[in-house]
């Protein structure tokens, strides 16, 4: 414990993610009173949902590339992760007696795959530091300096002499990121970006026709090409699933930021999709017109190139008849298939959300709201936002640390005050 920090302070950290879970254990093993708050039944709900098809902790590609993933707050972002990044994150782990390994793509994973029994570990390390759990406790705001709890017994206040807010975006509200905290920051004069969806999925208009036969269907061989802000085309390969009311899946989430930015200030955002990506545009036009007799062109175009099902559906959906009995406007569209995206789907159903907290109304150094002495945020409730892979989850690992390194700054100076 750090000398100048009295035994007898209490800190009280709001929400039980991963960035919460972090701050309580910087500020425990500092020798820190803390009592956690969560609104829910249980901590890590969301943590857990996301270890549900393997739980990817975060990612073994250069650090460079990594705090690109962050984009335009890759600046901000990065002094969290010079502090805790992606090796801090796999010793922490292996401390906890649970080894990880890189797969192929380079993600990380736990070697069992699994979010649950990392999570046991570290809450039992969390309750032997001393920390004190209060669930279905949801934070109302301050009354006289005090925190206002909604609990099972009622309304009741807490004292603390710091408090981390660690209460996620606006994702998953049934999993206790409801964005509820948003109105209760704004009353104190806190600036905060309006919550948005991220890594989410988008609405296509599709015929009836189409969505009635396809909504369900994977593309799982397919590229999409996109401009980005300097107007410059981005490509990326990967797979993704038409659904009843558009597209979702890895690689639709992989561009929801520009795509999403591009709809709000356009009203719609066009994607290309290259639905025969192993095989180069003269390739293609050479196989589209390839003679083919008396077989029909969706026939045709199974054999020579494999397109098929919701591929050869994509092409009669998006291409005029006109286009798809000319050749070389087909061979183009199977290149280059123009798709318009006009909405993004609900931030509820997004994994993540953007906005939160500007960085600006921090601290830059702990994280403390410049307009609530005392008082910290971290995790997704902060306005950054990353593709999945690992990213989320490290940012927030890493925010927590810095909000709790910042909680035992303010309570050394206080205390410095007080003597």
């Amino acid at each position: 414990m750090a000398p100048s920090i009295p035994s007898t302070s209490r800190v009280a950290v709001i929400g039980g993610g991963p960035a919460g879970l972090m701050a309580a254990e910087v500020l425990s093993q500092a020798g820190v009173r803390v009592d956690l708050y969560d609104a829910m039944p249980s901590v890590g709900r969301k943590f857990l949902l996301a270890g549900k098809g393997g739980m990817n902790i975060t990612h073994a590609e250069p650090a460079a590339d990594f705090v690109g993933r962050y984009g335009a707050r890759a600046g901000q972002v990065a002094p969290w992760l010079d502090a805790f990044g992606q090796q801090a994150v796999r010793d922490w782990i292996h401390a906890l007696g649970i080894d990880t390994f890189v797969g192929t793509s380079g993600r990380v994973f736990p070697a069992d795959m699994k979010a649950a029994p990392l999570l046991r570990a570290w809450l039992h390390r969390l309750r032997e530091a001393g920390v004190q759990f209060h669930m279905r406790h949801r934070w109302l705001g301050w009354c006289d300096g005090q925190l206002v709890l909604a609990s099972p017994d009622g309304e009741r206040l807490a004292a603390a002499d710091a408090v981390i807010l660690a209460l996620g975006g606006g994702s998953w509200a049934r999993l206790g990121s409801d964005g509820a905290w948003v109105e209760l920051l704004e009353r104190e004069a806190v600036d905060v970006a309006p919550l948005a969806p991220s890594n989410c999925g988008f609405d296509v208009d599709w015929s009836a026709h189409f969505s009635g036969k396809h909504a369900g269907a994977p593309l799982t061989t397919v590229a999409i090409e996109w401009l980005g802000v300097d107007g410059q085309p981005l490509r990326r390969q990967g797979q993704f699933v038409v659904t009843a009311s558009g597209v979702e899946g890895s690689l639709i989430y992989a561009l929801s930021a520009p795509v999403r930015d591009q709809i709000a200030a356009a009203g719609s955002a066009a994607i290309y999709l290259d639905l025969a990506p192993d095989f180069s545009a003269q390739k293609v036009a050479a196989e589209v017109a390839h003679p083919r007799g008396a077989r029909s062109m969706s026939s045709h175009l199974q054999s020579r190139l494999g397109i098929k099902g919701v591929k050869s559906g994509l092409l009669h959906e998006c291409l005029t008849k006109a286009q798809f009995a000319d050749p070389a406007q087909l061979a183009t569209g199977i290149k280059r298939l123009p798709l318009v995206l006009r909405r993004a789907r609900p931030i509820d159903e997004a994994i993540s959300s953007a906005g939160g907290v500007r960085f600006d109304a921090m601290d830059a150094d702990t994280q403390m709201l410049r307009a609530l002495p005392g008082v910290f945020a971290c995790g997704e409730m902060v306005d950054w936002e990353a593709p999945t892979g690992g990213y989320l989850l490290t940012a927030c690992f890493a925010s927590g640390q810095a909000a709790g390194r910042g909680a035992l700054a303010w309570l050394a100076a206080a205390n410095d005050i007080k003597a």
